[in-house]
């Protein structure tokens, strides 16, 4: 029997295999992506880390095992302090500025009401189950782009989710995923469900650039 995370890996993987192919995503590949859509990007992806932080402490609250707890709770400091901390970094290299005076786009609010939604009137297993897509979705896109980039010109992108500690953080999404009790219908509608809102909010940073 396969586990969870194959299992629902495989229930969306239609949706994974349009993101591998988004031409937002291919575009960082090949340096063809607009530099309008890829500042929109930051701005959204910045605003999104902001409740990223909020699910990843629900996470540390609801989680039924001790290193669980720790380990969402880590996540989310690190998610509020280093990693936005990093994205103001590269959001200055690329000259946009007023990140926090961004408004939310529709896109990403649908994204953030989804997993928040799901962070507190679901279960631990959907929870688990949200969570995992948005991990193992980029450090999946990263590896391919990793091994296909013709351009430079997003090669920092790149590096950063294609790179060892992204992949180990990925693989545990899955491991907890795995380890968890739930209804597997509703952890499969989970995991498809933030699936659709990543290649949504690839969509919605791509059409910012046309």
């Amino acid at each position: 029997m396969s586990s969870a995370s194959l299992r629902a890996r495989a229930a969306a993987a239609p949706i994974w295999d349009a993101a591998l192919a988004h031409p937002f995503v291919r575009g960082l590949g090949d340096g063809t992506l607009d530099e309008a859509a890829f500042r929109w990007y930051i701005r959204q992806d910045y605003l999104f880390l902001i409740d990223y932080g909020r699910l990843l402490s629900l996470g540390a609250a609801r989680a039924p095992r001790l290193e669980w707890m720790r380990r969402f709770a880590g996540l989310a400091q690190s998610v509020l302090e280093t990693e936005m901390a990093l994205h103001r970094e590269f959001a200055a290299r690329w000259g946009v500025a007023d990140l926090e005076a961004t408004r939310v786009a529709p896109a990403t609010a649908a994204y953030c009401d989804f997993l928040l939604r799901v962070a507190t009137l679901g279960d631990f297993g959907e929870l688990a189950a949200a969570v995992v897509p948005c991990m193992w979705g980029y450090a999946e896109i990263g590896a391919s782009l990793a091994a296909s980039a013709t351009s430079d010109r997003y090669s920092e992108w790149i590096e950063l989710y294609s790179g060892e500690e992204f992949g180990e953080l990925a693989a545990w999404s899955r491991d907890v995923l795995d380890a968890v009790d739930g209804d597997p219908a509703r952890i499969d509608a989970a995991f498809v469900t933030s699936s659709e809102h990543e290649l949504a909010f690839w969509e919605a940073a791509f059409n910012a650039g046309a």
